[in-house]
């Protein structure tokens, strides 16, 4: 799902990437950008419209540290691998096929990832993947 919108305010934003959304734009957004998120979204990954990136920085830097730094130790070094992946857009297919491992163990390790760190969807998954320094925001 891609949220196409008029508001450009923290609580609708927030209440749309928990809600499940791949991605949040903005409708003043230029159509080069708009037809940039469709396709990003399309390829079943996630997609941020940079003036909006300024809240989840935000809500990232309110996050408790230690708290979230047991919780990155209790991963084994292939599921920080996967996670990496995963919060970089990565599909399971492309995952498997440069891990080379199979499509189940990617969604394996992805089941155990979410289940360690309490993530319940991509969008945390990518948060904390941020937070703990494994990706950088573009």
């Amino acid at each position: 799902v891609l949220a196409l919108t008029m508001h450009e305010d923290e609580q609708y934003f927030f209440a749309m990437l928990h809600a499940g959304a791949s991605g949040y734009i903005p409708k003043r957004a230029a159509p080069d950008d708009l037809v940039s998120a469709i396709r990003v979204v399309a390829e079943g990954n996630f997609f941020l419209y940079s003036t909006l990136a300024r809240f989840l920085m935000k809500d990232m830097a309110e996050q408790t540290p230690a708290a979230s730094q047991e919780r990155v130790e209790s991963l084994t070094p292939r599921e920080t691998e996967v996670l990496t992946y995963i919060a970089e857009g990565f599909t399971s297919r492309e995952i498997a096929d440069t891990l080379v491992i199979s499509v189940k163990t990617v969604e394996r390790h992805r089941e155990n990832i979410m289940t360690k760190l309490d993530i319940h969807n991509r969008v945390e998954l990518v948060k904390f993947a941020i937070r703990k320094g494994l990706i950088q925001p573009e």
